[in-house]
């Protein structure tokens, strides 16, 4: 082999891996590196689709075509196994470098566009990414010194290059992961006075988290900041904060709990030693991961289990998993609710153009939030705040000015167009919340533009479909962000009414109402406001 061949070929490869590398990085870490979440993201979205594409195997099939083709018209006139002494050995690394050079031309136009996606840099993401790149450049030059046609098809299997690199680095990631946990448990162990509010559910705990930061902001409370409700995030968080408090610090700290399967909330607990305990709303959420409604709500209930005697649990009694969370406690647990059986009950429920208010403690509450299913995560955030020694007429005044985050049932006017802004995460409740909500609006055109729910498994053509019944009856027309949920809404009800988003040509006409949920790019719901 030439000279300039023999380093041009594997540069190439390398730079023809990049974006392939890249893209599957990213998705893995959207993924929180976890084998069974992208598991189901395959499953849902395609195998094929999500580690191939379409445009590189259609390239490195027609390299393997001419390929083939030489051989077997080399075979047919008798020179089959001649290459080196007819000269054509050079010919076909050219192709080789020709197939390459296209693929990187491929990537390169990925990035010039801005269609190219790349994780967020972090450690892990780096190490992953070049020891990914550095394995294929090893296997380039072994490949070149064994057997060259290989080349052009190692970009094609770059997905297979990260999991290796995964893998080599998963060792030292558990070491490292199991360092940062031992010591958040350390740190914990030694701030014996903390107060410490752990806070879960399927939905509505982002909510009811923001809901009790605000009542409580004048006691100094800390509380974790947007997304951190991992193991590892809400380690790493509490290290952070607690480096700088005194060991006899009696600071308030609530604490978020996101789960995928069972046994997440109850390391979470070990770590953080909850005093007090919140579980919002227990649904279908991540049913695929979890594999049961009975396993979510005992993952869900390892908080109200992990709370001592002396503890307090926090529960909603209008949820129908809430006799079985009951069970799990073995300290007083509050029920807030609707109906007559709770310990704190709302009553005289009204939406009205400012937000939902309601009478509960004697006390009238007004809130400055759409949707009245909002109402049971207030109660449990009146809830604690009164545990916490509050009078309910000091809680009451702080909701008044509460501010929601963004994108969590988010209400706005765009240009004359109403908007629910739902995209901050997606659920089966949420997306049903949304749709009753809208059910009362007054507006004579209802537009609905749905990313879909992911991680429902076997369920989730039915709870589309379901979704899809209650809304056809409300909204004039659907859109979907992703064509495998296009289906649902059409069979939903929906029929004719329902259309892909990308199909959107021109925005909604002033005076409409568009809800949005899911999580939604700006590329879809710039078509609409």
């Amino acid at each position: 082999m030439t000279l300039p061949y023999a380093i041009l070929l594997p540069v190439l490869t390398v730079l023809a891996s990049l974006s392939p590398v890249l893209t599957f990085a990213r998705l893995w870490q959207i993924k929180e590196w976890r084998c069974d979440r992208l598991r189901e993201h395959m499953r849902e979205n395609g195998w094929w689709r999500q580690l191939f594409g379409w445009t590189r195997p259609m390239i490195v099939i027609l390299y393997l075509a001419l390929l083939c083709t030489v051989y077997f018209v080399l075979s047919l006139l008798g020179f089959g196994g001649q290459l080196l002494a007819l000269g054509l050995e050079t010919k076909l690394q050219w192709l080789e470098a020709v197939t390459l050079g296209v693929l990187t031309l491929f990537s390169i136009l990925q990035s010039v566009t801005g269609r190219q996606r790349t994780p967020v840099w972090t450690r892990k993401a780096i190490i992953i990414t070049a020891l990914s790149l550095g394995l294929l450049l090893i296997t380039s030059l072994v490949g070149l010194a064994i057997e060259s046609h290989v080349l052009p098809i190692l970009p094609l299997l770059a997905p297979l290059f990260v999991g290796a690199a995964w893998m080599i680095f998963l060792p030292i990631d558990r070491m490292m992961k199991q360092r940062i946990l031992e010591r958040a448990q350390t740190i914990r162990a030694a701030h014996q006075n903390l107060r410490v509010i752990g806070i879960t559910g399927s939905v509505g705990k982002t909510t009811v988290k923001e809901m009790l930061s605000h009542i409580l902001k004048d006691t100094g409370a800390l509380t974790t900041p947007e997304r951190v409700n991992t193991e590892m995030g809400v380690a790493a968080w509490m290290t952070k904060i607690l480096s700088s408090e005194p060991a006899d610090s009696n600071r308030l700290l609530i604490i978020e709990m996101g789960a995928y399967r069972t046994g997440e909330i109850g390391l979470l607990c070990r770590i953080t030693k909850p005093q007090y305990g919140i579980i919002t709303y227990v649904g279908n959420q991540h049913l695929s991961l979890f594999g049961s409604r009975e396993a979510i709500i005992k993952g869900k209930g390892e908080l109200f289990a992990s709370l001592p005697k002396n503890g307090r649990a926090f529960g909603n009694s209008d949820n129908d998993a809430f006799d079985a969370l009951k069970k799990k406690c073995v300290c007083p647990l509050t029920a807030v609710g609707t109906g007559q059986h709770a310990d704190i009950v709302a009553t005289d429920i009204e939406e009205t153009p400012t937000g939902i208010q309601f009478r509960a403690l004697d006390t009238s509450f007004r809130i400055p939030v759409a949707g009245t299913h909002n109402v049971t995560g207030a109660l449990l955030a009146i809830a604690v705040a009164k545990e916490m020694g509050m009078k309910p007429q000091d809680i009451a005044q702080k909701l008044q000015s509460f501010k929601r985050m963004s994108r969590t049932f988010e209400l706005k006017t765009v240009d004359d167009v109403t908007v629910l802004d739902d995209t901050y995460n997606s659920s089966p409740d949420s997306v049903r919340a949304a749709i009753e909500w809208a059910r009362k609006q007054p507006h004579d055109k209802k537009i609905l533009v749905l990313e879909g729910i992911i991680e429902l498994g076997d369920a989730e053509a039915r709870i589309h479909t379901e979704l899809a019944a209650l809304a056809a009856p409300v909204f004039t027309e659907a859109y979907a962000a992703h064509p495998r949920f296009l289906s649902y809404l059409k069979e939903g009800g929906f029929g004719s009414r329902a259309e892909m988003a990308e199909k959107r040509l021109q925005k909604a006409e002033k005076g409409s109402l568009v809800v949005l949920v899911g999580r939604l790019s700006p590329k879809v719901t710039v078509r609409f406001i």
